[in-house]
């Protein structure tokens, strides 16, 4: 039997963030309603000059660090996203070229609302799984949007994960153990072609389409491993806030302590296709040999996939190799006024003349 996982990893997320008393001031919210609702402090911002592109290049560049891979032997490049830069023109394309991964090289974006970035790295597993390549590429990035004065205006956020996919048993950091997937056609969130800002179901999103396919994934997940909550060290959710993340963990039968590491909403928002990835990178800086880590994504849509990861020998001699999450996530900030994030998200919109 083929033993496949990841090789390297790497994130990136932006210097830049806001407070969410920055924003409820301007819409006169009360933020500490907001911020206890959401379980959320404060979120990242892109700079004007960073977008899905410019991030998965920097967390894929961490990426081979860790992987120590030739870029001309990666057979597949994936880009999972909803905030691609071009409507015609893939992200995947600029990411190989800049890696030096091209011309030999598969390309293509994906999107399935949050979980676009996990729907690139089972693709990407599979592939390497079935030997039609070396190894594979995966990124889940965005720079998600929320319309102002919105509720996701508090969350929208922006951050990137990268993961090489490989097939040699002494090369992994994390061998994937199994995997599992949920959909149904249920649409809790959406955004038409031409439209600048989503729009949602409110109370629809949650026990409909988060809770149910999140559980539906985790608990057959759980039911092909055979396994338990307490064995597993680390537990990953999507987190398009502080509290759904936790409260389906714990529903799940996991406790606090696995649930920490990768929950990063709290000071980072919701990065919509690189939340779920982006806690696998920090549990990953964190974990040791033989742990077990449990993940579960989400889009809406909508839809959950479901990883058991298996930490091995070599992710102690990598993790130190490139820059970890939660330095990227706690060390470099700059914060914004309201303005200034307005300016930088391009939310103000000139009059037609």
């Amino acid at each position: 039997m083929c033993t496949i996982g990841i090789v390297g990893y790497g994130a990136d997320i932006p210097v830049n963030r806001i407070k969410a008393e920055e924003i409820a001031k301007v819409w006169g919210a009360d933020a500490e309603n907001y911020k206890k609702g959401l379980l959320l402090e404060e979120k990242s911002v892109p700079s004007p000059d960073q977008d899905t592109i410019t991030m998965s290049v920097t967390a894929s560049r961490r990426a081979l660090r860790r992987a120590g891979v030739d870029p001309k032997d990666i057979g597949a490049v994936y880009v999972g996203s909803e905030s691609h830069p071009y409507a015609v023109k893939p992200s995947g394309t600029v990411l190989a070229e800049a890696l030096g991964a091209v011309p030999e090289c598969h390309t293509a974006d994906y999107e399935f609302a949050c979980k676009a970035g996990t729907e690139a790295m089972f693709v990407a597993s599979q592939l390497v799984k079935a030997g039609s390549m070396k190894y594979a590429l995966a990124v889940g990035a965005d720079t998600s949007q929320g319309a102002p004065g919105d509720a996701l205006e508090y969350s929208a956020a922006a951050g990137a994960a990268a993961f090489i996919l490989g097939a040699r048993k002494e090369e992994l950091v994390a061998e994937l153990v199994e995997t599992n997937a949920f959909m149904t056609d249920t649409p809790d969130f959406w955004r038409r072609e031409h439209m600048h800002y989503p729009k949602h179901g409110g109370r629809f999103t949650g026990e409909p389409a988060y809770f149910k396919h999140v559980l539906g994934a985790g608990k057959g997940l759980l039911n092909k491993t055979g396994l338990k909550p307490s064995d597993f060290r680390y537990a990953v959710f999507h987190q398009p806030n502080g509290k759904f993340p936790l409260r389906v963990g714990h529903m799940l039968g996991f406790e606090e302590e696995q649930l920490s590491t990768g929950w990063l909403v709290d000071k980072l928002g919701n990065t919509y296709s690189g939340s779920s990835p982006l806690g696998l990178t920090a549990v990953l800086d964190a974990a040791k040999p033989g742990d077990r880590i449990f993940m579960v994504s989400f889009g809406s849509g909508a839809g959950s996939d479901g990883f058991v990861w298996k930490a091995t020998r070599r992710l102690a001699e990598v993790q130190g190799l490139a820059v970890k999450t939660r330095a990227l996530l706690d060390d470099r900030k700059r914060y914004l006024d309201y303005g200034t994030y307005v300016k930088f998200r391009g939310k103000i919109r000139m009059g037609e003349r």
